[in-house]
């Protein structure tokens, strides 16, 4: 602990720090934070990342997992291979029950998945009016399991005009690196249409997407062998949203939404093979925001209803539900001091199924009555933003867990701004603790789960500098050190039975690692930026986790209306494990290090009509995410945008 506390002491009188931003990311000092708490980014003390509208739209056809993973510290994995692939949220050592996914500010979650989490392969990119990135310990604000990320989604709000449409449609080859030939068939196909509008008070959003995507095999035919079969994804959603205002004030709303995708997979021991996972979802919600003199009060609710099935060798389906509350109250009581008062309560369960040896039909494994909990959360958070550059953001949050004893999680956050002029100089730390419940499946699969799992604990202390000057120029670099106590893991209990389970590790698991952060703006039409990330973690537990990864990109505005731009990623050598089915035991590899290309650019033609276009991995570049997969090479996009 002493050791912490003097690196978080050293860091705020040493370090360097960024307020991000790469082409995703707006200027340090003109941001106002869209979380619970409205702030200024230059009085916030927390990394935060927002990949804004303007980004979004000159980054059509990527998906959500693809623009997140350009951000600092962040690792999407599986987000490069096909688009059917399980996904990774690796965030400064951690995992993807450490990573919190809100959508209009609901906790999202599946209960029967693994890890609890909500799978961004859902969203569709086209819906997303803005993505904000909350890096660090943030269970205060946002509950259990937020001990490395937010992730926080924005959906596009209704036109003021009384009817607007929007329609977008884009076309790409999706081939592997090893086959170049970027004039193959077209195999990726993505439509979005939505209606919109505001008529008087009432207002209304109704928009369906469909994405299909071919030509790849999930995993790669060993070289000389004969190519595997193409594995499918397709996807659908269909949302609407109906609100009224009831003065100008006071709003209120609810959507309804359905979200399917099927998705081809083979085998686990690298043999092809028609395996398909089915995930279907049916979700409602509310939103009711009242402003008044000298606050906000929100009230947000959210039911989800999920059904998975995998077809293969070893059938399985799962069921589950999922129902969310979240209210808040944001009072200002002075220019300088505002008190967020909240409760967030969560229910969810899960039922699964499978095929016994030698029979035919389903037979139910688990029962909800059995795979439940729920906990009740009342948080609170101070905010104080003094008029000579201390801002102070603490709070604290009380877990009342139906399965395990309450737990009190609470952060510190201080930052100080010199203001030289125009210019200003930002010192930041924090420290935060999280608590991470173990998951359904972890607790009550009747294979693996462990109704003994402790939760996990999680300590996270940040320190560093943001500069940002008049000139539009930002530099940065944040010290991060993560303590974990009580870790969940997949072990091995019985290797000659071949038995395993879900076990908490009595040692401590530590991560530490730096962010460093350029952006520069030239005029109105360049702008450059970068970031690199160093992340050191346990030996333990740094499989697929590069130990050092950068982005860079060059963003050039030709006029008004065209816009072309570069980026680049370098991921360094990765460390990963596969199953042998030979010797039935789990061996380590290294994966090498690899740089992808991407170009972009779009042109407004016509009032209400853009083109676009992009070349991803323009260099063709051979490169594995997981070993034996198969991974995205030289492909081409192109489409276009009607807005009426």
């Amino acid at each position: 602990m002493k050791k912490q506390v003097l690196a978080l002491l050293c860091f705020c009188v040493a370090g360097f720090t960024v307020a991000q931003e790469n082409e995703n990311i707006e200027q340090l000092d003109s941001v106002t934070v869209i979380t619970k708490v409205p702030l200024a980014k230059k009085n916030s003390g927390k990394v935060i990342a927002k990949i804004t509208a303007e980004t979004l739209e000159n980054s059509k056809g990527k998906s959500v997992a693809q623009l997140v993973n350009e951000v600092s510290g962040i690792e999407i994995n599986g987000s490069r291979s096909n688009d059917g692939q399980n996904l990774g949220y690796y965030v400064r050592g951690g995992r993807n029950r450490q990573v919190v996914i809100m959508v209009d500010g609901v906790q999202l979650n599946d209960p029967s998945q693994i890890a609890n989490d909500y799978d961004l392969r859902l969203i569709p990119t086209s819906s997303i009016e803005s993505i904000e990135i909350i890096k660090g310990a943030s269970s205060v604000m946002y509950g259990s399991g937020a001990s490395t990320a937010v992730i926080s989604i924005t959906t596009k709000k209704a036109s003021e005009k009384p009817i607007a449409a929007t329609f977008t449609s884009t076309l790409g080859t999706n081939s592997p690196a090893e086959e170049d030939n970027i004039a193959r068939a077209i195999e990726e196909f993505t439509n979005f249409v939505s209606v919109n509008g505001t008529l008087n008070k009432f207002f209304y959003n109704a928009s369906f997407s469909n994405r299909f995507v071919d030509g790849l095999s999930a995993i790669a035919a060993p070289e000389g062998e004969e190519r595997f079969d193409e594995d499918v994804f397709n996807r659908w959603n269909g949302r609407i949203n109906l609100g009224y205002k009831i003065s100008k004030r006071i709003k209120i709303s609810q959507f309804f939404s359905f979200d399917r995708f099927e998705a081809d997979y083979d085998d686990f021991g690298y043999i092809d093979a028609a395996n398909r996972s089915i995930s279907k979802q049916l979700k409602r919600g509310g939103h009711f925001e009242w402003k008044y003199n000298k606050g906000t009060f929100v009230f947000n609710d959210s039911q989800t209803w999920i059904e998975r099935e995998f077809e293969s060798s070893f059938p399985t389906k799962y069921d589950s539900k999922s129902h969310t509350l979240d209210a808040y109250l944001n009072h200002n009581f002075t220019k300088k001091i505002s008190v967020l008062l909240g409760v967030n309560f969560n229910s969810s369960s899960f039922n699964s199924f499978t095929i016994p040896f030698g029979e035919n039909d389903f037979v139910e494994a688990v029962n909800e009555d059995t795979a439940k909990f729920n906990y009740v959360d009342p948080y609170i958070n101070l905010v104080y933003i003094s008029d000579f550059g201390l801002n102070i953001n603490a709070g604290a949050r009380m877990n009342i867990h139906s399965v395990y004893d309450s737990h009190l999680v609470y952060n510190i956050n201080p930052s100080y701004v010199f203001d030289f002029g125009k210019n200003t100089l930002k010192v930041l730390g924090s420290y935060s603790t999280a608590y991470i419940t173990p998951s359904l499946f972890q607790l009550y699969d009747p294979l693996y789960g462990n109704e003994a799992l402790q939760p996990e604990e999680n300590t996270t202390i940040e320190g560093g500098l943001a500069f940002s000057s008049e000139d539009n120029f930002s530099i940065s670099a944040l010290y991060f050190t993560r303590n974990e106590e009580n870790f969940v893991d997949f072990v091995t209990v019985d290797p000659d039975l071949f038995v395993f389970q879900y076990q908490n590790i009595s040692d401590t698991f530590d991560a530490s690692g730096v962010e460093v952060e350029i952006s520069k703006k030239f005029g109105k039409k360049v702008n450059i930026t970068a970031n690199y990330t160093n992340t050191q973690a346990d030996e333990r537990f740094t499989m697929r986790i590069p130990e050092h990864k950068a982005n860079a990109s060059i963003g050039y505005q030709i006029n008004s209306k065209s816009f072309v731009g570069v980026n680049y990623q370098y991921n360094s050598e990765r460390e990963d494990s596969f199953f042998n089915p030979e010797t039935f035991e789990s061996e380590a590899i290294t994966l090498d290090s690899y740089g992808l290309l991407d170009i972009s650019a779009s042109t407004k033609i016509l009032k209400s009509l853009t083109l676009f276009a992009s070349v991803n991995n323009l260099l063709n570049e051979e490169y594995e995410e997981l070993y034996r997969y198969q991974t995205r090479g030289r492909n081409i996009r192109g489409g276009f945008t009607l807005e009426f």
